[in-house]
């Protein structure tokens, strides 16, 4: 056993970013090979249902079979012409995403605000019992914001039509990340800036996309250039009169901003290294501060004054600047930034570092360089449409080659979403899912660095994490995950009572894309897996446990799905032990619980 247990601990890594790569049995129904590329044509229609999409639903498979691989390509390149009804009604159900950010801080005030308010200089010794109820109020509505934008959030990415959208959606949300862990009024900003700023430009301009990042209060908030402000030894558009400059700024700053902070290189610095040119992309210290002097006065308006970006001149740098050898002018405002992204939005390096990103994340861990420069002289040819840019990497010989098949790890959000896909699961409106999506290590807006999540397998990996993966299938296939319901699946329910021969193959064609590795197939005909009869996922009866083990660095992010899991009348999966006890598993059961933690479909 403990070989077997060790091979297969290898296989899993191997799958996740390793060197040991599983053998795949070939599909007994694969199509011939398209001439043109050395993916079957039935590995093309799965290797682009988990590439441009979160994995395929029931009847994907066979529609995109139908419709021709290139021909689905090419619609979801145009989302716009893609009906969504139904997932745009879901999401209006959330206040987060009808109300401005101004009007849920209105509507839902920081906790901190509220007792500022109630108990001035903060002694809580003041409150009477109906400000204490007030204030937890406040605190729970505080929290369901973020639990309503991660629960949205997860649903889009399962049930939308426009799946490329939702996987660039994804990809730019990481590569402009914020933290929503930030404090003060980020919580707001996070829908607005997901539907207004990423969303809609995902495949659009990179220009666009770019200045809408930069004008969202999110990411000003993020990466404090709200606080950046002009030097005082610096020429300014306004001069500072009397009165002094706290009287001067007074009522033009959001609120809790009322002070002049002078420069600050944040956002500056990472829109050269992470956003646009790349840390190797040629910029200099000079550069860096530069950029953020150009950046001084962008910031966003209060709650009170109706929220949204706005440009302060009183706090503009108007002296003159000089960005990657391009010089600009003394005596501008707003302008300044405007022609910043021009021209970092143009440079060559941009073009390298985006087509790079892309080609990682469509493609391979180490991404192909031919491939790299066509995506690049794209970017420059089309003054940086994406659209255009992705139809070269995803209709590229190097995209459906047989070495990129199944050669990328899913991260946790890509495990758990295309997992609910492939169950058909219906939407869930509380924040349970998108909680079990934490558990496995990827918490929605929940990563503090400007630099995002791992883009490459083997940093998600270790044993651990695959504990956890392995045991977030057999939660689901136990009935644990919300919206999920297998007896409801015809092609489930028709396996109940069959031999587990035809389980397994039946399992294999609905979840696994008809092939599995030789090891695989016997776990999953045995009903053993050997990781899950190591001491490490076993509790002191003998029966499963949960692999997932308590956080001592949670934070907001397991608090909304207990406000609303009792809300609903659930008592289900909180953080610290997310699934619980799972009972033993049996039957069709038990091997869709083993195929959900296998190494194929922990890969994409």
């Amino acid at each position: 056993m403990r070989s077997s247990r060790f091979r297969y601990l290898l296989i899993l890594l191997a799958a996740c970013g390793g060197s040991v790569a599983p053998r795949v049995q070939p599909s007994a129904t694969a199509a011939a090979s398209d001439t043109r590329r050395e993916q079957t044509a039935d590995q093309q229609v799965q290797h682009a249902l988990n590439r441009l999409a979160f994995g395929a639903r029931p009847g994907d498979v066979d529609r995109v079979r139908a419709m021709g691989v290139d021909r689905w390509i090419a619609a979801q390149l145009a989302p716009e012409r893609i009906a969504d009804a139904r997932v745009e009604s879901f999401v209006k159900q959330y206040d987060v995403h009808t109300l401005s950010a101004a009007e849920l801080e209105s509507r839902f005030p920081r906790p901190a605000q509220l007792l500022a308010q109630l108990a001035p200089g903060r002694d809580r010794g003041q409150l009477t019992k109906a400000d204490s109820l007030k204030l937890g109020q406040a605190a729970r509505a505080y929290r369901e914001i973020i639990g309503d934008v991660q629960s949205s959030r997860v649903a889009r990415a399962v049930a939308s039509e426009r799946q490329l959208q939702e996987v660039m959606t994804d990809f730019w949300l990481n590569h402009f990340t914020v933290f929503a862990g930030k404090g003060g009024p980020q919580v707001y900003f996070l829908a607005e800036y997901e539907d207004q700023a990423i969303r809609p430009n995902a495949l659009g301009k990179f220009r666009t996309l770019l200045g809408a990042v930069a004008k969202s209060p999110a990411m000003l908030f993020y990466l404090d250039n709200w606080e950046s402000a002009v030097d005082s030894n610096r020429p300014r558009l306004t001069p500072v009169a009397g009165g002094g400059r706290a009287q001067q700024f007074r009522g033009q700053l959001p609120a809790g901003r009322q002070r002049f902070r002078g420069l600050n290189e944040n956002y500056g610095r990472e829109l050269l290294e992470l956003h646009t040119l790349g840390v190797d992309g040629g910029y200099t210290q000079a550069d860096v501060i530069d950029a953020a002097r150009a950046l001084t006065g962008w910031s966003f308006r209060g709650a009170r004054q109706g929220g949204g970006f706005q440009f302060i001149p009183l706090i503009h740098d108007a002296g003159a600047k000089t960005v990657l050898g391009h010089a600009l002018r003394a005596g501008r405002g707003i302008e300044d930034g405007e022609e910043l992204l021009d021209i970092v939005a143009r440079h060559p390096a941009t073009a390298r570092h985006i087509a790079t990103k892309l080609v990682r994340r469509f493609v391979s861990d180490v991404p192909p360089p031919a491939l790299v420069a066509r995506a690049a002289e794209a970017f420059t040819r089309t003054d940086g449409d994406l659209r255009e840019v992705m139809r070269v990497i995803v209709t590229s010989d190097e995209f459906f080659a047989h070495d990129a098949y199944r050669s990328k790890v899913k991260s946790p959000f890509e495990v758990v979403v295309s997992a609910l896909r492939a169950t058909d699961a219906a939407m869930d409106p509380t924040p349970a899912t998108a909680q079990i999506v934490a558990t496995l290590g990827q918490p929605v807006y929940g990563h503090q660095a400007p630099n995002g999540w791992p883009e490459t397998g083997a940093e998600w990996m270790n044993t651990g994490a695959i504990l956890n993966r392995i045991n977030f299938g057999n939660a689901l296939a136990a009935g644990r995950v919300p919206g999920v319901r297998l007896a409801a699946l015809p092609a489930v329910a028709s396996l109940q009572n069959a031999p587990r021969d035809r389980q397994v193959d039946g399992v294999v064609a609905l979840f696994l894309g008809g092939a599995v590795s030789a090891e695989t197939r016997r776990v999953l005909v045995s009903g053993e897996n050997p990781l899950l009869s190591s001491p490490a996922a076993m509790d002191s009866t003998g029966a499963m446990a949960s692999a997932m083990v308590p956080d001592p660095d949670a934070t907001m992010f397991d608090a909304p799905m207990r406000e609303r899991s009792a809300k609903v009348g659930e008592r289900g999966p909180l953080r610290y032990r997310a699934f619980g006890q799972l009972p033993p598993l049996t039957g069709v059961a038990q091997v869709i619980g083993l195929a959900l933690g296998s190494p194929e479909f922990q890969r994409r």
